[in-house]
């Protein structure tokens, strides 16, 4: 029986503007996103019977209707009429509730690899209007590659990758809820905004030590004054020498950029003293 691989990288936030709130309660934003080596993988196939049967070798996810995976695929058979069965198995290695897009991006896998398990010939866009009923950060998800984000995430723009670099990301032992983070952010008062201008001619000139000086997330001020172990984590990675770090996303996980390999080694080595999840990745370029 034929099955479909699909990897789902992690993301991490370059910039991460709020411009205001809307009336319907999302936040305009403004961001520039790309994906990083770090990856879930899902496996597909056809079973018996109209059902969705999704596993996992990580026992802290659930596996029904609560996961962005399953919503995907009953989303997919809905709108289109499939009545087969679908086995999902989701190797889980994106840290859970981290800011890094995981539960994102296994939907997104999920869309793209049932459309090619059932032949639906959806299309890129198709496929990014879907994951925009399941959440801001899917379309992007499905799309991948480096984008700015504008709107609540969906309205995308692709641009160049930005230099090839390592990536070392910290997560401490809490759970952030994103919708929590933008509850307590005061989009009005924010006295600083990063330059997007500034990172897309960082990212374009293929300058690295200028993708560094443009990292900004104004959702720092809500989650490092909530969450001390984030400030803690950020400042151990500046003192070991990252040539960027910044929070992705609403948090908790905070990732430092390095240029060469012999930085890696010395964050990696010094994080690990006080916080257990601690990645080494790529750039995906």
């Amino acid at each position: 029986m034929t099955k479909i691989y699909e990897k789902a990288p992690a993301k991490i936030n370059l910039l991460l503007d709020v411009l205001r709130k809307r009336e319907d309660g999302y936040h305009d934003v403004q961001m520039v996103m790309t994906m990083v080596d770090l990856a879930d993988r899902l496996e597909m196939e056809e079973i018996p019977g109209d059902r969705i049967v999704l596993s996992s070798q990580a026992g802290f996810i659930p596996l029904d209707e609560k996961n962005l995976a399953f919503q995907a695929a009953r989303l997919i058979k809905e709108r289109y009429n499939v009545s087969k069965g679908v086995y999902i198995h989701l190797d889980k290695q994106i840290p859970v509730a981290a800011g890094l897009a995981g539960g994102s991006s296994d939907a997104a896998a999920a869309l793209r690899g049932l459309n090619r398990l059932w032949g639906l010939g959806l299309s890129g866009s198709e496929l990014e209007s879907l994951g925009a009923e399941l959440g801001s950060d899917v379309p992007f998800c499905v799309r991948g590659g480096t984008a700015v984000a504008r709107g609540r995430g969906e309205v995308l723009e692709s641009i160049p990758s930005p230099p090839q670099c390592w990536v070392v990301l910290a997560k401490p032992p809490i759970n952030v809820s994103t919708a929590d983070v933008y509850g307590k952010l005061k989009a009005s008062e924010l006295k600083f905004h990063p330059s997007l201008d500034g990172m897309l001619s960082a990212i374009r000139r293929d300058s690295f030590a200028d993708v560094c000086a443009s990292l900004g997330n104004v959702l720092e001020t809500v989650t490092l004054q909530r969450h001390p172990e984030v400030r803690q984590i950020k400042e151990c990675m500046e003192k070991l020498g990252a040539d960027g770090v910044l929070m992705s996303g609403s948090g908790p996980t905070v990732f430092g950029l390095a240029a060469k390999e012999t930085k890696v080694a010395r964050l990696y080595n010094g994080l690990r003293g006080f916080c257990k999840e601690v990645f080494v990745a790529r750039m995906l370029t």
